[in-house]
């Protein structure tokens, strides 16, 4: 039996990241990496997804895949300077959420490819969501689907989530997790073929 490895690594263990990146034609191989991804002091939105996806890249490297290019990416939903991470119960998320419901918020995620040679690159994109008013019986049900557990903010664009989101400017791809138009680009700058780039 023949073992063989992709050159990509995905430095993540977000099955909504692993989608979009397929979408792309790349092979990859995923790692789950093990950091702190508690917000520091003083630390905006943008220093904070950067520094998370440049850590995650950095792990992924330094634990076998030295000779590998590596993509990272992280994501936070914020109002101004106030990072909303992933829930840890339903009183968290029903904050959040609470938070959320009836204005704008930004999302902002960070996608990096740690080519084999030079640094890494890295770009942040930022995409304003508006939510609809929410009502504590509309969070409740929201929260008993299931599906706000794992995300930032406490909730998922792209399932029943969607159902609360009335407008988004920017990048929808983004806010799922990996915003595609710069993973593209930064993937054909580290020289590695997609979908897009491929000419018959």
């Amino acid at each position: 039996m023949t073992v063989t490895t992709s050159p990509i690594v995905l430095a993540s263990r977000s099955p909504r990241r692993a989608e979009l990146l397929r979408l792309l034609g790349v092979a990859y191989d995923i790692v789950d990496c093990d950091i702190d991804e508690r917000q520091l002091d003083a630390e905006t939105p943008v220093d904070y997804v950067r520094r998370v996806a440049l850590a995650k890249a950095a792990w992924a490297r330094a634990n076998g895949n030295e000779r590998r290019i590596v993509v990272a990416a992280d994501t936070c939903v914020s109002v101004g300077q106030e990072i909303f991470g992933k829930p840890v119960d339903f009183a968290d998320a029903r904050r959040m959420l609470r938070r959320l419901g009836g204005g704008w918020h930004t999302v902002h995620t960070a996608v990096v490819v740690a080519g084999v040679d030079g640094p890494p690159q890295t770009e942040v994109v930022a995409t304003r969501v508006e939510f609809v008013a929410l009502d504590d019986p509309t969070i409740g049900a929201y929260w008993a689907s299931g599906e706000p557990t794992d995300k930032a903010g406490a909730y998922g664009i792209q399932g029943l989530g969607g159902a609360l989101v009335r407008r988004i400017e920017g990048s929808y791809s983004a806010v799922v997790g990996l915003p595609l138009a710069e993973t593209a680009a930064l993937l054909a700058r580290a020289g590695v073929p997609h979908t897009l780039t491929i000419r018959t």
